[in-house]
């Protein structure tokens, strides 16, 4: 595993779930990926990272989920000047 390379996380915009506000997350290092919803923050899909690498991103993802929520609703306001 590569665990000395950058990790990168990108989010989608706010999206519609079964009636609910949700968010899409990608963590990607090198060809290591894992993706999560909000928020749930739960990681649905991973290949790659380890149980207890898992494990973390799940709690960044608690720790963070009203901000990374503020910064996907950004992304819905930028859309919506197109």
């Amino acid at each position: 595993m590569k665990k000395d390379e950058e990790m990168k996380m990108t989010h989608s915009g706010i999206l519609a779930k079964n009636g609910r506000r949700s968010v899409s997350v990608r963590f990607e290092r090198g060809s290591d990926v894992a993706e999560a919803t909000l928020p749930e923050c739960k990681v649905i899909r991973n290949q790659g990272f380890s149980a207890e690498e898992v494990q973390g991103l799940e709690s960044y993802l608690m720790q963070e989920n009203d901000r990374i929520f503020a910064r996907a609703k950004e992304i819905n306001h930028i859309r919506n000047w197109f």
